[in-house]
């Protein structure tokens, strides 16, 4: 398309077309990673948000994989989120679909808090016994969401949209290391500058404190 383009006389690069046609949603078609198999044998648990009215900090956390792609190949991208606040908690990126990334993620998250709920899809990371397992050690009770069903994690779908258009698209990253740095910048904006509507144009990490002020205050009385 660059060089169609150039021929026509228009001066553009390869990263402003690229820019453009996942702008306008236009890409190639080739097999995508699947995020969301089941495990051979593992537990799946039923899905216990529908119908809960959000009002706390550390009520419900959720979690996702998306991958973000690097000029050669792609990473893996797993997040924590809390819903109540739309705080991320933790992060980590892999070349693998190993588990590993994702236990490591959660213990990171767990360091500041704990949640009633912990909701994820049917991936098998997430029903892994090693990532279960650290749930149920805590009494964390463990929701999943239905089969095809992304809406039941909706909170996790709109931070990657936020992810891939706010920072992703915008980047190109070379390699792993540039993704990881960028990623990081952009989770430490998105956690403590960038306002939501949705929370009162307030930043995600002053909602998660006051909601953990709240709990402790409560819990004191």
């Amino acid at each position: 398309m660059t060089a169609w383009l150039r021929e026509q006389g228009y001066e553009v690069n390869q990263k402003r077309v690229r820019r453009l046609l996942r702008e306008m949603g236009l890409e190639a078609v080739y097999p995508k990673p699947r995020l969301s198999d089941p495990g051979v044998g593992h537990r799946i648990y039923p899905y216990l948000l529908r119908g809960v009215e959000i009002d706390r900090a550390n009520q419900v956390w959720s979690t996702d994989i998306t991958y973000v792609r690097l000029r050669q190949g792609f990473v893996y991208l797993v997040a924590i989120m809390d819903w109540y606040s739309r705080y991320v908690l933790a992060w980590e990126v892999s070349v693998s679909l190993d588990s590993s990334f994702c236990v490591s993620a959660l213990d990171k998250a767990l360091r500041q808090g704990q949640p009633e709920i912990f909701n994820s899809d049917q991936g098998s990371q997430f029903t892994s016994e090693a990532f279960t397992e650290r749930l149920l050690q805590d009494r964390i009770q463990i929701s999943m969401d239905g089969r095809g069903r992304a809406l039941d994690n909706i909170f996790v779908e709109r931070l990657w949209r936020s992810v891939k258009y706010e920072e992703v698209y915008l980047k190109d990253y070379q390699s792993v290391i540039e993704a990881i740095q960028g990623l990081r910048a952009y989770f430490e904006f998105y956690n403590g500058e960038r306002l939501h509507q949705s929370l009162n144009y307030q930043t995600p990490a002053a909602v998660y404190r006051q909601g953990q002020m709240m709990a402790a205050v409560t819990t004191l009385n």
